[in-house]
């Protein structure tokens, strides 16, 4: 046996429509816990907590207009044109995006724990970048849902 067919053959691979499903988790769950350490900290703290919430959700709706419909369009669309059956269950993200969320949960780890920002601007701002990944999710879900006939 080959080395091509032995991988071939230990893959994880699930259906295109599968990945829809698994896309939509994965952004729920970046999301949830952005929006859940957000809330945690905000409330416990309760300083500013209707203008920081607000602020939050404000502009995480703003960026899931202006940056993240379009990020997960293109996901979508990717998905659902991958031109072979079965691909890998961690195909729901191309390379870059990998390499995108790496860094953004590295930066954010350092930010949190080096001290250099406000907790509560950080906390705000993990608000803002939940919000986007969740309504971003409902669409994987949505399209998860309509692409029945998809394999």
């Amino acid at each position: 046996m080959g080395i091509r067919k032995l991988l071939e053959k230990i893959k994880p691979g699930v259906s295109r429509r599968s990945l829809l499903l698994i896309a939509g988790c994965a952004w729920t769950i970046a999301g949830g816990i952005l929006i859940s350490r957000s809330l945690i900290h905000l409330i416990g703290v309760n300083h500013h907590l209707v203008l920081e919430i607000g602020t939050g959700i404000v502009f995480g709706i703003l960026f899931y207009i202006l940056l993240f419909a379009r990020i997960s369009k293109k996901h979508i669309t990717r998905i659902t044109l991958i031109g072979i059956d079965n691909p890998c269950f961690f195909s729901f993200f191309n390379f870059r995006s990998y390499l995108l969320m790496a860094i953004m949960i590295s930066g954010g780890i350092t930010l949190r724990l080096s001290g250099l920002i406000n907790p509560e601007i950080i906390y705000t701002f993990f608000l803002c970048m939940g919000i986007p990944l969740l309504i971003s999710a409902w669409r994987f879900f949505y399209s998860y849902a309509k692409n029945i006939k998809s394999t």
